[in-house]
């Protein structure tokens, strides 16, 4: 996401927020909400809003301190005017529902942090972007390293095979350096998986080498440590040629902060969100 559109949904997603007068607390209106997210119909909205308020639900918080039913009067034409059932969305809701909302809408995306950040200043939304985009980034590699040690199981490799193939596969993207080589290299602990220290272009390249592994071990129905050994190699040396084209030498990246600290810091952060935003009791808008 470049740097205009942030802007540009950053100054709609302000505008749309309300206060309640003599408080500080923040809130939104699910309908005008709804059309910021991308979402045409309430029908499908108010889906989201539940599979949302049953998340909060799950997380601790109370329900009715985050999403207040309100009634509001529209014009329909005329002059006339009808009621329509709205609801009331703290900061937390808001987050809640991004988290729950179609991730292929750009907008979704933005809100997922959006709302997460409780000050509106853009340099802090865009830092707070780029560290989900990690997360989620080491997300899918667990994802795909599951998936491709659960492939192999079935064609006859055992754990310890699993760990030399993706320990080749390393040495391949990382020109010779062994993942041992590369824990000394970052100077992270042993113990600790590799990716967990790794920025986020090489975590989706080590991701991208083993989604095309799953897939062709599974196109080709290859069998046995070594044709799968040398598959994971070939799409591990493929991948680190495309870097380079672009200039980029995985081994030479500097390490990022344990992705551990980053997610312990990202959950601290949402128990914040869930006490800092609750409406006042009683009362509606």
């Amino acid at each position: 996401m470049d740097h205009n559109t942030i802007t540009k949904l950053t100054s709609s997603f302000d505008a749309l927020a309300h206060q309640i007068p003599d408080e500080e607390t923040e809130f939104w209106y699910a309908r005008e909400i709804m059309v910021a997210l991308g979402y045409d119909r309430w029908e499908n909205f108010s889906k989201v809003i539940l599979k949302a308020s049953i998340a909060c639900e799950t997380a601790g918080g109370v329900v009715a301190n985050h999403f207040r039913g309100v009634t509001k009067m529209v014009q329909i034409g005329s002059g006339a005017e009808r009621p329509v059932d709205d609801i009331i969305l703290t900061r937390y809701a808001c987050y809640l529902i991004a988290q729950n909302g179609d991730p292929r809408k750009e907008a979704i995306a933005f809100a997922q942090t959006y709302f997460a950040v409780q000050t509106r200043k853009q340099e802090l939304i865009e830092e707070r972007l780029r560290l989900q985009e990690r997360l989620q980034a080491r997300q899918k590699l667990t994802e795909s390293e599951t998936e491709l040690s659960r492939n192999i199981y079935e064609r006859g490799v055992d754990d310890q095979g699993f760990g030399r193939i993706r320990s080749k596969g390393d040495a391949a993207l990382f020109g010779g350096n062994s993942t041992a080589q590369m824990k000394n290299k970052l100077a992270m602990p042993s113990n600790r998986p590799l990716a967990d220290f790794l920025p986020t272009v090489t975590i989706a390249a080590k991701n991208l080498a083993a989604e095309i592994t799953n897939h062709n071990v599974r196109q080709n129905d290859l069998q046995g440590e070594p044709s799968i050994t040398g598959e994971h190699v070939q799409n591990n040396t493929s991948v680190r040629n495309m870097l380079r084209e672009r200039g980029i030498k995985p081994e030479e990246l500097p390490p990022e902060e344990d992705i551990k600290k980053l997610e312990r810091r990202v959950k601290s952060a949402e128990k914040k969100l869930i006490k800092g935003s609750e409406l006042p009791k009683g009362g509606n808008q």
